[in-house]
């Protein structure tokens, strides 16, 4: 199994990023998916899912300015940021929302003020 987040980068504050996440090893369109991401000094955190249908559901954190999407024929899960805060700095990591295959490396995402 291989979750390959990336994307991150130093972005100011009122900025936006796009985050991919590639998955291989897993029946993609068969596992609800999802992001999260860990603070420096903070437990991780989850962001936003979607399901197999393409229901998504986001932390009240990021409502209104990230998006969730996913590419079943890639294999891939997004995460479009906008309007990015300080507080949003953070690694950010893709996993299945239930069955939580081992996690990657994450890509980092840094927000100045």
């Amino acid at each position: 199994v291989q979750l390959q987040a990336s994307g991150g980068g130093l972005v100011q504050a009122g900025g936006s990023l796009r985050l991919s996440c590639a998955a291989s090893g897993i029946f993609f369109s068969l596992n609800d998916m999802a992001w999260y991401r860990q603070a420096p000094g903070k437990e991780r955190e989850w962001v936003a899912d979607i399901s197999i249908t393409g229901r998504t559901n986001y932390a009240d954190s990021v409502k209104g300015r990230f998006t969730i999407s996913r590419d079943n024929a890639k294999n891939t899960v997004y995460l479009q940021m906008n309007s990015l805060k300080p507080e949003d700095t953070a690694v950010y990591y893709c996993n299945a929302l239930h069955a939580k295959f081992k996690w990657g490396q994450g890509t980092l995402v840094t927000v100045s003020s």
